[in-house]
């Protein structure tokens, strides 16, 4: 059973276009540069790997790619929509409708059970409830988490937080997945089953950005990109 459509790619459509891409944060101390003229081009169906110290920005880099922050200067292009001079209204709607984001430290709601936080973005789009059902249902097998259904994050582990965030951010079909960190705090068997995913993602053409240490993951890529000093860097060249 496929959990996700597969796209029609074409090797020449870029999904992600950053240009003299930039971030400051302006406080009281002073001017934080996180990055800065950063160049990314993301194809449709490719799987990228995004490696660098802690510190670096590659947080920050996919928080710009989803429109949950803004660049200071350049611009980012998602599915050929500008973000960086869209509302929050339309960026909601946009991430909902086309990204999953699974992040570092999961942002599960944690007074919803685990169906109702993966129902969550489908109830905001207002799909019909059995299809919602059925979905839940389909995910929580793929995530083997169907005997967690009624139960709420805080009574869940680390390892399963971090299933529900995935089954959460596949729940709408995204064409785009970004994922932060996903196997840095996860014991063997937990990884593995994260690692599959990835596997399944990716032979199903999905777009999908990793932020990892990962060498596993670095496996599966199609490109390896370090950011460092503010740059990015093409591993692979």
């Amino acid at each position: 059973m496929f959990y996700w459509s597969r796209p029609q790619v074409q090797s020449a459509k870029v999904a992600i276009y950053a240009s003299s891409l930039g971030k400051t944060y302006h406080i009281d101390a002073g001017d934080v540069e996180v990055f800065r003229d950063v160049e990314l081009a993301v194809g449709e169906g490719e799987f990228i790997a995004i490696t660098g110290p802690s510190g670096c920005g590659k947080t920050t880099l996919l928080n710009i790619i989803s429109g949950i922050d803004k660049p200071t200067k350049g611009s980012i292009t998602v599915f050929d929509e500008s973000l960086g001079n869209k509302d929050e209204n339309f960026l909601s709607d946009f991430r909902c409708k086309n990204i999953g984001f699974v992040f570092q430290s999961y942002n599960l709601i944690s007074t919803l059970t685990v169906a109702e936080n993966i129902a969550f973005p489908m109830e905001w789009l207002r799909k019909p409830t059995e299809d919602i059902r059925k979905r839940v249902d389909e995910l929580l097998s793929l995530v083997g988490l169907q005997h967690r259904a009624d139960h709420f994050s805080f009574q869940l582990s680390g390892g399963e937080q971090q299933r529900v965030a995935f089954a959460r951010a596949l729940a709408n079909d995204p064409r785009l997945m970004l994922v932060d960190e996903p196997t840095g705090n996860l014991d063997e068997k937990t990884s593995a089953k994260i690692i599959q995913i990835f596997r399944e993602l990716k032979e199903n053409a999905k777009t999908v950005i990793v932020a990892t240490h990962d060498k596993e993951i670095f496996t599966i890529a199609n490109k390896k990109l370090c950011l460092e000093e503010g740059k990015v860097v093409n591993l692979d060249e």
